[in-house]
C-alpha cells in the first residue's frame, strides 16, 4: 500500500516528522517497506505561461516560444509536440538545477537564443512520462515556484501489509491507525447522500448471492469525460503508484485509495438489458480492459449483462463495456464480494489488480453505499452528470455475521505478561472502533466492527491491545512451565536410530518433495492413483507421492547427470494414499543404491553393489531393531523380475526390496543397476525389549549335514523347518556351502548346514544332541523333500 504523507496528514496530522511517523507505523505492526520523495531534487522551476509559439526558421521540429515567468517574457526554443499558446507548463529558468545536477544556461539552438527550458514530467523526476510537456491547469499562478504549487515537499510511503490487515489498504484505514496511536480525532471528509434528479435505475439481478451478497448500482447521465481529472487528484493517484487515465477511472481509483472500496464504471450504452451477477458458463470468453482475451471457467464469478460477460467480478472489467471520452452515461458499481469466492481467481487468469488485492483480503461489507455516494459527488464536481437513485441488492444470510467476543481481563495479563488498567484497555478498544457492548465481571463483551474481518477470537483482541499499548512497553519475561517426563516404550526404536544406522553405512539422507511428477510416479507405482494438487507449483510437481521412490529416483538422475558414479541415499517421510474421501499419511523408509559397494581406493575393488549387499544391510538393521523379517520372492511392477523380494513380518507386508525394472530405468534415463527398498516405518520400529542373559560356561556342540534339495526351495524355508525342530537350545544355524552339478540331478542342489547347541547350566550329552539332530533331518525330509547327501 503506497500513499502520500501529505494526503495522510489531511486526515490526521500528529506532531511527528516523517521518520518518526514511519517508525510509529512500523511498531504498530504495519511495516514500512520504504519511502521516496514524490519528485526529483530540483530548484529554479516556476509555473510558466506560453505567450506565443512560432516555427523555428531553421528546424522543422523546433518551435520558438515566448514564455512568461511571471515577471519577464523570455524566448525559449522547444521541440515538444504539445507546446501551444496559453499553455501553463513547468519552466526551468536560467540558473535552475534539474535532477541529475543538470544546470540550465543561456544557449542557442540552431541559431535561435533560448533562455530556459520547458519541462516534461520525466525531466522533473515526477514520472517516466516524456511524451510531451507537463500541462498545468489554466488557473495555475504564473511565476509561482512549482514545488510550492504542486506541494512537492512530500514523500510516498510504502507499507508492507500482512494479508490480515485489509482494513489498512486505504488512507482511511492508515489514518485510523495513526489516530489511535496518537489519541487524535481523524478528520475524515463528510459523505452526504447525493439526491437523485431522475428516476432511471439499473436492472440488477444477483444469481450468485454466496459470492456477491451485496451489489449496488446507480446511473449517472450526461457526463463529460473529455474533462480531465483535476491536478490534485492526479497527483494523489501518482503518489500512490496509480497513473491517471480518465476522469471516471481516476475517481473510482481515488475512492478505492481513500476509503478502501474498489469500484467500477460501465458505459451504460454497452450494457444490454441490465446487470446480472452470476457464475460464468464454461469456456465463455471476455476481452479485458488490458486487451487480453480470457476463457472463463465455471468457478468464476462474473458481472454480465443480458447477453454477455462484461467483467470478472472483483478483478477487472471488460474492454467492450469500458468508458471512453465518448461515453455520456455511466453505470456505477459498488459491491461486496466474498473473499473465499474470489481467492485465486485473478492469479488463475494471470492477473493481479488493486481491486482483487483488496477483495481477496476482505473489504468492509458496509462500505459500498458510502463509496457510491462519495464517487458520485466527485464525478459530478469534475465531469458533471445527473445521478439517479441507488439500487441495492443484498442477501443478509450470505453477509458475514456480526461478531461479539468475550475478553477476560486476566487473560490479557497472562498473554501480555502485564496487568493493564481496565480504563486503559477500554480506551484502546474504543479508539480502535471496537464497541464494548457490556461490562462483564471479569472482562468485557466486545462487538467487532465490520471493517475488521481479521478479528474473530479473544487472542486477536489481546494482540490489538498489545499493539496499541506498544510492544516496546511490554515487559521482557521468560515463560515458565512444568514439563513432565513422558514415558517411552522401550521396545519402540526412535527413527533417529534408523537414520544413524544408514549414515554409518555410508548413505546420505535425502529430503525430497512430497509432491512429484505424475509420470515418474506412474512408472514406480502404477497400481495406485496419486492425489492431484488443486494448485500445483508446476506440472511436474502436481501429485502427492504414493512412494518415496519417485523423489529418490529423480535425485539419482540429478546426481548421475553430474558424473556421480556411486550413490547411496535414504529418506524417511510420508506417503499419501487415497482412502475413500480421506487421505492416509503413512511414514515410510526408502533407499537407493547405485554403483560400487565400497568407496574406490587402493584396497577396495570396483565390485558393483548387488541385491544381496542391500539385503545384508537391511538384515543388519533388523537385528539392531530386534525384529524378524522374512524375504520372500515376489513380483513388483517397478522391480526386476527374479530380483524382487517382499518383506514380511508375522505374516504382514512390510515393504519391498529389489532392482529397478530395466524398462523403468530406460524411461528415466538412469545408468547401472539401481537397487531400491521401501519399508513401512510403523511396521519395523517396534521390536523386542533387550534383557540380560548370562553367557553359558559350558561347551557348544556343533553338527554338520549336507542335504540335496530342489532349486525351487528357498533357504528361508529350510531355516524355518530346521529351527522349528532343533529345540530351544539351538544357538545358531548357518549355511556354509552350496553346490550344483550334474551328479545331483537336474533341478537339485546341495546345501551344507551347521547347527550349534548349548545349554546354560550343563554340558549337553550325545544322546540329546543326536535326537535333536535326527529330528531336524527327518523334518527336512518330510516337509521339504530333502535327502541326505552321501
Amino acid at each position: 500500500m503506497k500513499f502520500s504523507e501529505q494526503w495522510l496528514r489531511e486526515w490526521v496530522n500528529p506532531a511527528l516528522n516523517t521518520q518518526e511517523l514511519m517508525d510509529q507505523i512500523t511498531m504498530a505492526g504495519l511495516e514500512v517497506d520504504g519511502f521516496e520523495p514524490v519528485a526529483g531534487q530540483f530548484s529554479g522551476v516556476v509555473v510558466g505561461e506560453v505567450i506565443s509559439v512560432e516555427p523555428h526558421p531553421d528546424a522543422d521540429k523546433l518551435r520558438v516560444c515566448q514564455v512568461s515567468n511571471g515577471q519577464d517574457t523570455v524566448q525559449v526554443v522547444c521541440g515538444a509536440p504539445n507546446v501551444r499558446d496559453g499553455l501553463k507548463v513547468p519552466f526551468a529558468v536560467v540558473g535552475a538545477v534539474l535532477p541529475g545536477d543538470f544546470r540550465i544556461k543561456k544557449a542557442k539552438l540552431r541559431g535561435q537564443p533560448s533562455e530556459g527550458m520547458l519541462c516534461a514530467e520525466s525531466e522533473l523526476g515526477l514520472s517516466d512520462s516524456h511524451d510531451g510537456l507537463m500541462e498545468l491547469p489554466a488557473d495555475a499562478p504564473t511565476g509561482q515556484d512549482l514545488g510550492d504549487y504542486l506541494k512537492l515537499n512530500d514523500v510516498t510511503i510504502d507499507v508492507d501489509l500482512t494479508p490480515n490487515r485489509a482494513d489498512c489498504l486505504s488512507i482511511k484505514g492508515i489514518a485510523r491507525e495513526v489516530g489511535v496511536l496518537n489519541s487524535m480525532v481523524v478528520d475524515a471528509p463528510e459523505i452526504e447522500p447525493v439526491e437523485a434528479v431522475h428516476s432511471e435505475v439499473p436492472d440488477i439481478a444477483v444469481k450468485a448471492p454466496s459470492g456477491c451478497p451485496r451489489y449496488l448500482g446507480r446511473i449517472l447521465r450526461n457526463v463529460n469525460l473529455q474533462v480531465e481529472s483535476p491536478l490534485w487528484m492526479q497527483e494523489k493517484l501518482r503518489r500512490s503508484g496509480i497513473r491517471s487515465i480518465d476522469a471516471a477511472v481516476d475517481v473510482t481509483n481515488y475512492v478505492m485509495l481513500e476509503l478502501g472500496q474498489p469500484m467500477h464504471a460501465f458505459d451504460r450504452d454497452e450494457i444490454k438489458g441490465g446487470i446480472v451477477v452470476r457464475m460464468a458458463e464454461q469456456s465463455e470468453k471476455l476481452v479485458l480492459l488490458d486487451g487480453q482475451e480470457v476463457e472463463l471457467t465455471a468457478e468464476t464469478l462474473i458481472i454480465a449483462d443480458h447477453e454477455k460477460p462484461v467483467a470478472i467480478a472483483g478483478v477487472m472489467g471488460g474492454e467492450h463495456s469500458g468508458v471512453s471520452t465518448a461515453t455520456r452515461d455511466l453505470v456505477l458499481e459498488s459491491a461486496y464480494f466474498d473473499p473465499i469466492s474470489l481467492a485465486g481467481k485473478a492469479r488463475h487468469y494471470g492477473l493481479h489488480t488493486d481491486a482483487s488485492h483488496r477483495f481477496e483480503r476482505g473489504v468492509d461489507y458496509e462500505l459500498a453505499r458510502d463509496a457510491m455516494e462519495r464517487c458520485t459527488a466527485l464525478l459530478m464536481d469534475i465531469v458533471g452528470g445527473e445521478p439517479g437513485d441507488i439500487v441495492e441488492v443484498v442477501s443478509d444470510e450470505h453477509l458475514p455475521a456480526d461478531r461479539t467476543i468475550d475478553l477476560r481481563e486476566q487473560r490479557v495479563a497472562d498473554v501480555l505478561g502485564l496487568a493493564i488498567d481496565r480504563t486503559t484497555v477500554e480506551e484502546i478498544l474504543t479508539r480502535l472502533g471496537l464497541h464494548i457492548d457490556k461490562l462483564l465481571k471479569d472482562g468485557w463483551c466486545v462487538h467487532v466492527p465490520t471493517f475488521r474481518p481479521d478479528i474473530s477470537i479473544e487472542e486477536d483482541l489481546i494482540e490489538e491491545i498489545g499493539r496499541i499499548y506498544g510492544y516496546n512497553n511490554l515487559p521482557v519475561t521468560e515463560p515458565v512451565g512444568s514439563l513432565g517426563l513422558r514415558p517411552e516404550e522401550e521396545a519402540v526404536r526412535p527413527v533417529s536410530a534408523i537414520q544413524n544406522y544408514f549414515v554409518a553405512r555410508g548413505y546420505q539422507e535425502a529430503v525430497t518433495y512430497s509432491f512429484v511428477d505424475p509420470k515418474v510416479q506412474q512408472l514406480v507405482d502404477p497400481e495406485r492413483e496419486g492425489i492431484e494438487l488443486a494448485n500445483p507449483i508446476s506440472s511436474d510437481l502436481s501429485v502427492m507421492r504414493t512412494s518415496l521412490w519417485s523423489g529418490l529416483l529423480k535425485t539419482v538422475a540429478h546426481n548421475q547427470n553430474r558424473q556421480q558414479p556411486r550413490i547411496r541415499l535414504f529418506e524417511t517421510g510420508l506417503r499419501f494414499l487415497k482412502n475413500g474421501d480421506a487421505i492416509d499419511q503413512q511414514p515410510m523408509l526408502a533407499g537407493v543404491v547405485v554403483g560400487s559397494q565400497l568407496p574406490e581406493n587402493w584396497v577396495n575393488g570396483r565390485r558393483a553393489a548387488d541385491f544381496f549387499d542391500v539385503k545384508g544391510e537391511l538384515e543388519s538393521l533388523f537385528r539392531l531393531l530386534g525384529i524378524d523379517i522374512q524375504f520372500l520372492a515376489s513380483q513388483h511392477p517397478a522391480l526386476h523380475p527374479g530380483q524382487t523380494a517382499e518383506l514380511v513380518r508375522d505374516g504382514e507386508h512390510v515393504g519391498w526390496l529389489g532392482t529397478l525394472h530395466p524398462q523403468v530405468q530406460k524411461n528415466l534415463e538412469l545408468n547401472g543397476a539401481i537397487l531400491m527398498f521401501e519399508l513401512s516405518l510403523n511396521s519395523i520400529v517396534s521390536g523386542y525389549v533387550p534383557n540380560f542373559k548370562e553367557i553359558s560356561k559350558f561347551p557348544e556342540v556343533r553338527r554338520d549335514l549336507a542335504i540335496i534339495i530342489g532349486n525351487d526351495v528357498a533357504f528361508a524355508d529350510v531355516e524355518r523347518v530346521a529351527k522349528k525342530h532343533a529345540g530351544e537350545r539351538l544357538t545358531a544355524l548357518r549355511a556354509f556351502d552350496v553346490y550344483e552339478g550334474e551328479s545331483l540331478g537336474e533341478g537339485n542342489r546341495s546345501l551344507a548346514l551347521s547347527l550349534f547347541w548349548q545349554h546354560p547350566d550343563r554340558t549337553l550329552n550325545e544322546e540329546e544332541v543326536h535326537s535333536l539332530f535326527n529330528g531336524v533331518i527327518d523334518a527336512l525330509k518330510e516337509e521339504l523333500g530333502a535327502t541326505l547327501r552321501s
